[in-house]
């Protein structure tokens, strides 16, 4: 399972011009699920993202998480993290979860940070979206429940 995480000031998400997920600080999550990913892998995620040291403390050093900040998360789900673009011009998407698959966990991830305690907003799975951010920053990282970058 990969994630992008990134710290934002404010973002949304909207499907055919409604805005169907809102949040203000907090993280926007993009999520991808690979075809051999499991709970444990979303388990890993949530517990990684929801503790990660990446909000400034009074002293303006990256000492505070999203729990410690009262934020909120925008995750919207997207395959194309999974993309191989190895080899050829065309991403490969064969390590892409099939979508039944891929919104069990991705439900199940949010389901996950929400028990955390976390306000959560989501995207609409397997929908063309546009996503609004405005990053805070910026801090944006890559994280995946298979290796370290």
């Amino acid at each position: 399972m990969r994630a992008v995480v990134q710290r934002v000031k404010e973002s949304r998400v909207e499907v055919k011009g409604e805005t169907i997920g809102s949040i203000g600080p907090g993280l926007l999550i993009l999520l991808g699920v690979g075809d051999s990913d499991t709970e444990k892998d979303a388990l890993y995620l949530a517990e990684k993202i929801a503790n990660l040291r990446i909000f400034p403390d009074e002293k303006d050093l990256m000492n505070l998480s999203i729990a410690d900040t009262g934020g909120a998360a925008l995750v919207v789900s997207q395959f194309t993290l999974l993309g191989d673009c190895r080899k050829g011009r065309r991403p490969s998407f064969a390590k892409a979860a099939r979508p039944e698959h891929a919104n069990r966990l991705y439900e199940h991830f949010v389901g996950l940070m929400k028990v955390k305690g976390l306000k959560v907003e989501t995207g609409m799975f397997q929908e063309m979206m546009d996503v609004y951010l405005v990053n805070d920053g910026p801090v944006t990282l890559m994280l995946d429940s298979h290796k370290v970058f």
